[in-house]
């Protein structure tokens, strides 16, 4: 696996920046500057240098539902930028996922991964409060929120489903589709119900989606 160099994020400044726009998804120049104790100027030429790198982008939205309203601009983290905000994490979790690749007795390997989404579920399970599956579901949106993961929940159907809008480990999902089973797990501790993946964007579906049965 060839990993692509990551832009220096050696700015501390620019680190604040991208860590809050990975955060909330979407923010103003005013937002920004009020956010960061500066200038709307010092904002836009952070934004004009971050934008040059490939790490942020722009994007028109207009103000009030009619379309004459006055455009403002808004701005997001592109997938380059998602990945450089991670890039330490990231390139220690490949390695960690190389070396549990090599276990080649599945049943071991099976094992690891129990034990692995048991003990990240000890390590969330505080943060995960309610009584209900909805309930939990909730806190797990807003845990991986906090990481700029989007989780959502359904409840249109009789039991509420968890959807996650964009992956944790993209990286990682790419090589090999037993991370996927590690998130299941994970999930099914932090609910403590049986979880089935019911659709998983490597085949092509817009989310991965979790149902309990």
């Amino acid at each position: 696996m060839i990993n692509q160099r990551q832009p220096s994020l050696a700015a501390s400044s620019d680190v604040t920046l991208l860590d809050m726009l990975r955060r909330v998804d979407e923010l103003t120049v005013p937002q920004i500057a009020e956010a960061m104790g500066v200038t709307a100027t010092a904002v836009r030429q952070r934004l004009v240098r971050l934008m040059g790198q490939g790490l942020i982008e722009r994007k028109v939205q207009r103000n009030g539902e009619s379309s004459r309203g006055r455009p403002s601009h808004v701005y997001s983290l592109t997938e380059q930028g998602r990945r450089a905000t991670g890039a330490n994490f990231a390139d220690l979790s490949i390695a960690m996922w190389q070396e549990i690749r090599q276990i080649k007795d599945p049943e071991v390997r099976r094992g690891l991964l129990g034990r692995l989404a048991k003990k990240l579920a000890e390590m969330y399970g505080e943060r995960v409060t309610g009584n209900t599956v909805e309930e939990k579901m909730e806190s797990i949106r807003g845990l991986f929120a906090e990481r700029g993961v989007k989780f959502t929940v359904n409840t249109e159907r009789e039991l509420p489903i968890l959807n996650a809008e964009t992956c944790p480990y993209p990286d990682l999902a790419e090589q090999d589709r037993g991370i996927c089973s590690l998130e299941k797990m994970l999930i099914a501790e932090l609910l403590d119900e049986n979880v089935h993946l019911s659709a998983c964007r490597l085949d092509g579906a817009d989310c991965c989606t979790f149902e309990t049965h």
